[in-house]
C-alpha cells in the first residue's frame, strides 16, 4: 500500500473536447519520459500525484491546465497519460518491429520480477544473493526500479512477468479487470507506519480540531483514515495539511503541526529526538497494509514451476532473517544505499510472511487475510475517488501456487 494515487479535478467543458485537449496537454508532457511514466502508472499509494504534477509543470515550464479541477479522478487522469504515452512511443515501436522481422529475438524463460525500495521486497536480494533460487531451480530476474509506480506500470503494461506490489495497488487493475494475480504475501507493516503526536495530544479525543501532516491519499492518509474510524472520529474532525513524509516530520518536530502520520526512518528520527510518540501505528491494524508478489495470470501457466520455486525460496528467505538479522541487514542496506546502522530501523516495524502467515493470509476466513480487509481498504480507495469501481477480490487472488510450495 505504498502507493500515488490523488485527484485533479472535474472537467466544465463536453467530455469530448475536455478530453483531446487534455490528450494534447498529455502527449507533451510525455516527451519527459520519467515523469510521464510515474503519471501513467497505476500508482504507489506512498507518493502523492500533486508532487508528480509539480515536477511536470517545472519541465514543461508552463502549469497543468485550467481544465483540471478538483474532482477529476486520477484513473481518468492516468487514462489520458496512457494514451498519450502510446503515441509517442508509436514510432519506436514501429522500429522495433521492423528490425524484429530481420532479427527476431527469442523470449527468455526466465521470470522478471519487479522490486523497489520497501523492506519486504528488497528481502527477494537475500534470496537471491544467498542461493536460496538456485536451491530450488527458480530462474529469476530482479528488476530494480527506483520510482516504485513504474513497477506497476511495467506489470500492467506486460513488461514484467511478475512484481512487488501493495493490495491496494492492485486493487486498481483488478478493478479494470485486468488478468494480475496475488501469489505470495511478503509482509505486513507492523509498526513502520505511525500517527505521530505530540506533548499536547494525550488520546484521540485531543486530536479534533488539530492539523495532521501527511502525504494526502497515501498509505500515511490511509492509517489516519483507519485510526480515526476505530476511535470514534471522522475526517472531518481534523484539518489535513499535504505534506511528503520527510516535510511532515520536519513541520512536527519543529513545532509547526502537533500531529503527523509518517513512515520509518521518520518515526524512529521522532521519537529520538523526544519530541513526539506514537499515538496508533500499523500494528494497530494487522492486515491492513499487505506487500505482495503479483503476477501475470498467464505466467502463472507458462512458468509455474518457477513461481513455486520463489515461493519456497522465500520462506527460507524470511527464516533466514530471523536467524541472522544482521548478515540480512548487510545485504539489504547495500541495494537501497543506506548504512546497515541506518537499516535496522525497519526490521521490528516489518512482519515477513513465512508458509503458515500466507496460508493465514490466503484464508478467507482469517479476519486478518486479503479477502477481509479489502472492504477497508477498497473503501478508503473508493471514498477518495482512487478507484472506479470495486474490484473482483476472488479473480485477483491464486493460492495454487502457495499450496504446491509448501508441499513436502
Amino acid at each position: 500500500m505504498r502507493r500515488d494515487p490523488a485527484s485533479f479535478g472535474r472537467l466544465h467543458q463536453s467530455d469530448a473536447r475536455r478530453d483531446r485537449r487534455a490528450l494534447i496537454w498529455c502527449e507533451r508532457a510525455a516527451r519527459f519520459p520519467r515523469e510521464a511514466h510515474e503519471l501513467c502508472a497505476i500508482g504507489r499509494f506512498r507518493v502523492g500525484l500533486p508532487h508528480l504534477a509539480r515536477k511536470l509543470q517545472r519541465v514543461l515550464h508552463e502549469p497543468i491546465p485550467t481544465f483540471f479541477n478538483p474532482q477529476v479522478t486520477f484513473v481518468k487522469l492516468r487514462s489520458w497519460f496512457t494514451i498519450a504515452a502510446a503515441r509517442a512511443l508509436l514510432p519506436l515501436m514501429a522500429a522495433s518491429a521492423l528490425l524484429g522481422l530481420a532479427a527476431p529475438v527469442p523470449a527468455l524463460s526466465e521470470v522478471k520480477v519487479g522490486t523497489s525500495d520497501w523492506t519486504g521486497w528488497v528481502a527477494w536480494y537475500v534470496a537471491d544473493q544467498k542461493g536460496f533460487f538456485k536451491k530450488y531451480g527458480a530462474d529469476v530476474k530482479l528488476v530494480w526500479f527506483a520510482n516504485y509506480s513504474d513497477s506497476i506500470s511495467a506489470l500492467s503494461t506486460g513488461q514484467l512477468d511478475a512484481n512487488s506490489q501493495t493490495w491496494s495497488d492492485t486493487l486498481g487493475p483488478l478493478s479494470k479487470g485486468l488478468p494480475l494475480k496475488v501469489v505470495l504475501i511478503n509482509d505486513n507493516s507492523a509498526g513502520n507506519d505511525a500517527l505521530m503526536v505530540g506533548p499536547k495530544i494525550h488520546a484521540f479525543a485531543d486530536l479534533k480540531g488539530h492539523t495532521v501532516a501527511l502525504e494526502q491519499y497515501s498509505v500515511s492518509h490511509f492509517v489516519l483514515y483507519t485510526a480515526l474510524a476505530r476511535n470514534g472520529l471522522t475526517p472531518k474532525d481534523v484539518k489535513v495539511v499535504n505534506l511528503s513524509a520527510g516535510d511532515a516530520a520536519a513541520a512536527f518536530m519543529s513545532g509547526r503541526v502537533d500531529t503527523a502520520v509518517v513512515w520509518n526512518p521518520w518515526i524512529s528520527q521522532i521519537q529520538k529526538s523526544g519530541k513526539g510518540t506514537p499515538l496508533f501505528t500499523s500494528k494497530d491494524m494487522p492486515g491492513l497494509i499487505p506487500d505482495l508478489l503479483v503476477a501475470q495470470a498467464k505466467t502463472i501457466q507458462s512458468k509455474r514451476k518457477d513461481l513455486v520455486a520463489m515461493a519456497r525460496a522465500w520462506f527460507d528467505t524470511v527464516a533466514f532473517i530471523q536467524a541472522n538479522p544482521d548478515e540480512a541487514v548487510k545485504i539489504m542496506s547495500k541495494v537501497v544505499g543506506m548504512s546497515a546502522e541506518q537499516y535496522k530501523v525497519f526490521l521490528p516495524g516489518t512482519r515477513f510472511f513465512d508458509a503458515a502467515a500466507n496460508l493465514e493470509g490466503f484464508d478467507p476466513q482469517n479476519p486478518h487475510s486479503l479477502v477481509a480487509v479489502e472492504p477497508s481498504v477498497a473503501a478508503f480507495l473508493l471514498s477518495n475517488k482512487l478507484i472506479d469501481g470495486k474490484p473482483d477480490v476472488a479473480a485477483g487472488l491464486d493460492r495454487s501456487i502457495l499450496d504446491e510450495a509448501v508441499k513436502k
